[in-house]
């Protein structure tokens, strides 16, 4: 009687349900989601806040990668010797401190000043004054900013190490805990819906980028009155650390149940099992595996890196394995670029805002890549494809997304019109300085974009010759800056109006988002199929290390120098950068159609290679069907 109430406790404490910890599990999965993908969301404007590179950018998002990578062995050798639950909440936690910890350069650096040619007390200090001091030198570097530019990146990068060795255990052990005790029944359905949180978390990460973006950096400590320009303007920073607040306490909220779960559950036991031979052979086998990982768990650490190897070689003299990871290896590559840079192209390419290309993503094409995957094992497991078929339909599906983003490298806008850059494009550099500017004395750190009369932009009213300064009625804004000496109509001095002029094409945008999220949509149906075939052409024992030597690879070789691959490539197209203590920071402006060439032939190049890929899979599948043919006919012979 005792052993049953006791049993009735067990049920009644939803602790002990593996369906509570199945949603407790997809919970954290997808808080942790969207806090390492708020990264991405972010990214260009942390970029403008601290004057990065973008391969500064890409090094900063790669860094989550390096702990991920370096303890993922670990992981594999601890399996179920720990307390999963709890080592997945102290990674939780961990996490959750990592986002605090990147938001921390917000609160204690100095804050953000744009460059403005009217200040909160009307003192002009942007315009053309002939006669005042120089201030080429304006801009001096004191050892004040470089040791506080140091700690910003310092801390980042901590953030970004400590998120990464922080996810490391939360998926695999909660999938691995799922597997041991959920029914053979329960268990793909409940897979199934982490797999759904693990889809949505990036998707939500940008939605979230998009709301954040749109308040002010200092909304927490300027107030609203004296904040002198909107979003829309090229100075505007976005309030990029309040999303790390929301999610950092997300991921905190969502460890919590993982203190109270046991080490071990009782299994659940499938509904209505028919005993046949089929079965019994099933069970025998499940008997036999859960004893060879009784024995895996009775090696010392250093047999298991003996192990580690050995299977390691044995799969990867398996050439199916091996070229669908190298295929599964450039479209990581492909996503990994597309996940950091995508929005900040957008934003350069079109002239939207930061909140508006995280709004696109995060509502358009993030969700057709994952309607793409989800429809890709929905057409595995209702057609029965066999391995030859799989890899028919990466082919088909590569072959789509190539021709869908072909067009996108002639898509585009022209660089707006800048004053200093050569018309023809030849000029690799704007050369801001002028005779009709020379007497100005203008900084030449100076960023305050206006839109001249003549339709020429430039980089400042005081580089475009503009000696009066005219506000809008009982404000401080600014209506727009005359007699300007750079701008000239119909023989007489013109005006100039702040902001960007921009490239006017935004009816390009449409078909380029239409394309882009096709593309992705067809690129994704590869997805499912590509991991059935690593699944189905490796040894049973060797499947889990196949996985993780899979995932391993990728990481190396895809999602760590992806991002910096893309930044490195974005910066050879800057024309005009912030510099920084002498150095180069962030980039001010692009050349749209080398950026839009070279962003997308990166993109064309990993694609072709993952179809080249699956062409070599489909005919060591095709020979391997004729050599079993082969084998068939032989004997009747």
């Amino acid at each position: 009687m005792a052993g049953k109430e006791s049993k009735k406790r067990t049920c009644k404490n939803p602790f002990y349900s593996i369906q509570f910890f199945v949603f407790c599990q997809g919970f954290l999965h997808f808080t942790q989601l969207l806090t390492s993908s708020y990264m991405k969301s972010s990214i260009s404007t942390i970029e403008k806040r601290f004057g990065l590179s973008s391969q500064m950018s890409g090094f900063i998002v790669s860094f989550n990668e390096v702990g991920n990578t370096v303890l993922i062995i670990f992981v594999s050798y601890l399996g179920s010797r720990v307390h999963r639950p709890r080592l997945i909440g102290c990674g939780a936690i961990l996490v959750s401190l990592a986002a605090f910890i990147i938001s921390l350069p917000h609160f204690i650096t100095e804050p953000y000043e744009y460059d403005r040619s009217v200040s909160v007390k009307s003192n002009i200090t942007d315009i053309c004054l002939p006669g005042k001091p120089d201030s080429a030198q304006s801009d001096q570097c004191s050892s004040k900013k470089a040791q506080e530019f140091e700690v910003v990146l310092f801390l980042i990068f901590l953030g970004q190490l400590l998120m990464g060795i922080g996810t490391v255990p939360i998926q695999p052990f909660g999938i691995s805990y799922i597997d041991d005790f959920a029914s053979k029944t329960n268990s793909p359905l409940y897979l199934g819906v982490l797999f759904a949180a693990t889809t949505l978390g990036p998707a939500v990460a940008f939605l979230l980028g998009a709301v954040t973006l749109r308040f002010y950096v200092d909304i927490n400590r300027v107030p609203i009155g004296e904040i002198g320009i909107n979003h829309k303007d090229p100075r505007w920073i976005g309030a990029w650390w309040l999303g790390f607040l929301i999610s950092a306490s997300l991921v905190a909220l969502s460890s919590i149940p993982y203190f109270f779960f046991p080490r071990a559950l009782i299994k659940q036991e499938d509904p209505q099992k028919v005993i046949t031979l089929e079965t019994v052979t099933k069970d025998d086998f499940v008997e036999d595996m859960n004893a060879k990982a009784h024995e895996e768990q009775n090696l010392s650490f250093t047999q298991f890196l003996k192990m580690f190897p050995m299977a390691l070689v044995r799969n990867m003299r398996n050439p199916v394995f091996v070229v669908v990871v190298l295929a599964l290896i450039n479209l990581s590559g492909m996503v990994a670029g597309l996940a950091t840079f995508l929005a900040k192209f957008l934003e350069r390419q079109f002239n939207l805002t930061a909140s508006f290309a995280n709004m696109l993503l995060g509502g358009v094409n993030i969700p057709a890549g994952m309607l793409g995957i989800v429809l890709g094992g929905a057409i595995i497991k209702n057609c029965h494809l066999s391995l030859r078929q799989a890899a028919a339909m990466c082919i088909f599906s590569m072959a789509l997304c190539v021709l869908f983003d072909i067009p996108l490298l002639f898509l585009g806008c022209p660089t707006q019109r800048i004053a200093g850059l050569d018309s023809t494009g030849s000029s690799k550099t704007i050369q801001t300085a002028a005779e009709c500017n020379k007497m100005c004395s203008c900084s030449a750190s100076a960023f305050n974009p206006v839109c001249g009369q003549d339709k020429i932009e430039y980089v400042s009213p005081c580089f475009a010759g503009c000696t009066v300064v005219n506000l809008i009625e009982n404000t401080n804004k600014v209506a727009n800056f005359s007699r300007c000496n750079c701008i000239s109509v119909k023989n007489a001095l013109g005006y100039a109006v702040p902001g960007s002029c921009g490239s006017q094409c935004a009816h390009f945008l449409v078909p380029f988002v239409t394309l882009a999220c096709i593309s992705g949509f067809v690129a994704s149906l590869a997805h499912t199929p590509a991991f059935v075939m690593i699944l189905r052409s490796v040894r049973p024992e060797d499947k889990s290390f196949a996985i993780g030597i899979q995932f391993l690879m990728i990481r190396v070789a895809a999602w760590l120098p992806a991002p910096v691959l893309y930044g490195s490539i974005i910066d050879t197209t800057c024309l005009l950068w912030q510099k920084r203590c002498d150095k180069k920071a962030a980039c001010r402006y692009y050349d749209h159609t080398l950026f839009r060439q070279r962003f997308m032939a990166v993109q064309l190049v990993f694609e072709i290679s993952g179809f080249l890929c699956y062409c070599i899979v489909y005919l060591l599948f095709w020979r391997k069907e004729k050599r079993a043919l082969q084998l068939e006919v032989i004997p009747q012979e």
